[in-house]
């Protein structure tokens, strides 16, 4: 199934409410009014699933969260690094709440020494020369950057040498990667001034 950006952020909402859901059902209008959206975008969003609800009683829960689920491979074990042990990357460690999705953060890289050996959360950090033997010999694809400008492209470079296919972009700069690799850019600074600008009073 091809989905959206949009339609894959809003799905991953939905899931976040059903992963503290009680009651048996849920309707549209109680996840839309969680997430202050449309209850027809819901019902569009859900449709796409092939979940069939019920006028006035709603989805079963624990069907719609399975769906969601096998949708966006939710519960697949996805192994990760972080690239950077700075403020970011070690608050990014100590987040516990990826593993519901299948993130499985293994370990920390910095180019600083005496951050190596450090225990973050149950991670270990590890001097960045160390990222290439590691990533291939745990055969992990994923990389979250999380490094200052000056460094981030030639850590991409690095991370695309030692075989990452998947970088989560955390630093405010924009990559040139091969075309084998694949970059999600988080903009902090642009999603806090997107939302200043539609909450002006």
């Amino acid at each position: 199934m091809n989905l959206s950006d949009k339609v894959i952020n809003r799905l991953t909402l939905y899931y976040s409410i059903l992963l503290g859901w009680r009651a048996e059902n849920i309707t549209s209008a109680q996840i839309a009014a969680l997430l202050r959206i449309d209850a027809s975008q819901v019902r569009k969003d859900i449709k796409m699933l092939d979940n069939v609800g019920v006028c006035k009683v709603g989805y079963p829960a624990a069907a719609l969260k399975k769906s969601i689920e096998q949708t966006l491979g939710v519960g697949k074990a996805k192994e990760a690094f972080i690239v950077g042990a700075g403020n970011l990357g070690t608050a990014l460690a100590k987040y516990d709440n990826f593993a519901p999705y299948g993130l499985n953060v293994l370990a920390l890289f910095d180019n600083d020494p005496l951050k190596a050996g450090r225990i973050i959360n149950g991670k270990e950090v590890f001097d960045i020369s160390r990222l290439s033997d590691l990533t291939r010999r745990l055969k992990v694809q994923i990389a979250i950057l999380t490094v200052p400008r000056e460094f981030a492209q030639s850590v991409a470079d690095l991370l695309a040498a030692s075989g990452i296919k998947y970088i989560w972009n955390f630093s405010p700069s924009i990559l040139q990667v091969p075309d084998d690799v694949r970059v999600w850019n988080e903009n902090l600074v642009g999603n806090f001034l997107q939302f200043t600008i539609n909450h002006k009073d």
